[in-house]
């Protein structure tokens, strides 16, 4: 994990897998938190809620917008997994952040990575969290369990990538920062 971090990386985007210029507008910063096992390298996502306004019953990394009394993204990142699903920043060994990601919805998300000390029995938070669950770092770390696919996003085609796993239906950016993870792994 920690090669993963060092070495230049550009950001990545929303928008690479598309032909579409990403609109000049500010970015809200965010962040999410990439945080495996220790004793099993398991990564915990979110399914998040089917009623919530922004991106229902969709996979996601704990995480959320900087809100004002966050320091940084970081702080973010650490603050939303634990009122997301539970987790103690205390438990977490933090190693540092991967490349930012800009979203078609306005953010540009820093991924943070950081390792699970400890028992952790996760408890996904009512009416934002559906449900929490882990995917192996076999899958996530593999290059090849990704691929792109298109679907029709306002007027035309969108190109994104996923990297599905049982019922689970991992897409969009969350897809997009795990893959920028397993090919800095790979190299």
């Amino acid at each position: 994990m920690h090669r993963a971090l060092t070495g230049n990386a550009k950001p990545s985007s929303d928008y690479e897998l598309n032909d579409v210029t990403p609109p000049d507008v500010p970015l809200r910063p965010a962040g999410v938190l990439a945080a495996f096992h220790e004793d099993d390298g398991r990564l915990v996502l979110t399914k998040r809620a089917s009623g919530l306004r922004h991106h229902p019953g969709q996979i996601a990394l704990p995480g959320g917008k900087v809100d004002p009394g966050d320091r940084d993204e970081i702080a973010a990142a650490l603050r939303e997994a634990q009122e997301e699903v539970g987790l103690d920043p205390a438990q977490v060994d933090l190693l540092g952040t991967l490349p930012s990601h800009r979203t078609v919805t306005g953010f540009s998300v820093t991924p943070v990575l950081g390792i699970i000390r400890g028992t952790f029995t996760p408890i996904a938070e009512p009416g934002e969290v559906e449900e929490v669950f882990t995917l192996p770092f076999a899958h996530i770390s593999d290059p090849t369990s990704y691929r792109v696919e298109q679907r029709r996003w306002r007027e035309g085609w969108r190109s994104y990538p996923i990297a599905p796993y049982g019922p689970y239906y991992l897409w969009g950016a969350t897809a997009r920062i795990l893959l920028g993870l397993a090919r800095r792994l790979q190299s």
